[in-house]
């Protein structure tokens, strides 16, 4: 398949045994991607996390939401400027500039949605816990499965949410955000059993 294929079935906006997804040029199905996301608990339960601790006198705490409002208008426009060279060079028709940047806001809107309170802190004490508790020990688990609790990662966690994103009646949920998780998916291996 030519490169100008492969993008132009990332960038389609059929929905896997849905046909094509409902859109207008004044919102696209990328953008409804990233509504998507905004109008979830999990996004909003964000503004409870802290980005990082100052330790200052001052008022200004960043959250997890901030963080990520933020880092989505970046993404945004950098999603822009690489889509519009993008296009130039494969010949891409039928897709914008603004395609690969409402994908990638929506990558950057939702990623640190399934990180836990207080950050790399937060995961090393889930790990602990799990590995401390004796509830492993009580349960017939897979490696995998075992490795998932005692190795556990926010980032992981993160794309489990976002494949639901409030629509557990949805059998099609994740295969209707197959651009938002290519994107999103930082970590594209299968968690080890036993670390390096």
């Amino acid at each position: 398949m030519s490169q100008r294929k492969t993008w132009e079935k990332l960038l389609s906006a059929e929905r896997p045994g849905a046909g094509k997804a409902p859109g207008s040029p004044e919102r696209t199905a990328f953008q409804q991607d990233y509504d998507r996301i905004v109008f979830t608990s999990a996004f909003r339960r964000m503004k409870d996390k802290t980005q990082v601790f100052p330790l200052s006198k001052s008022d200004y705490v960043r959250t997890r939401l901030t963080h990520s409002l933020e880092a989505s208008c970046v993404g945004r426009s950098l999603g822009a400027l690489v889509g519009r060279e993008i296009i130039a060079r494969h010949g891409l028709r039928n897709v914008e500039s603004g395609d690969f940047g409402a994908i990638v806001a929506a990558a950057c809107l939702a990623h640190d949605i399934g990180n836990p309170p207080f950050g790399h802190a937060g995961e090393d004490a889930i790990r602990e816990w799990f590995r401390s508790s004796g509830l492993l020990e009580r349960h017939t688990l897979t490696v995998a499965q075992r490795a998932d609790f005692e190795r556990y990662e926010g980032n992981a966690q993160g794309f489990r949410t976002v494949t639901r994103l409030q629509n557990h009646a949805n059998p099609q949920a994740a295969a209707d955000q197959r651009r938002l998780l290519a994107a999103f998916t930082k970590y594209p291996r299968r968690l080890r059993s036993q670390p390096n």
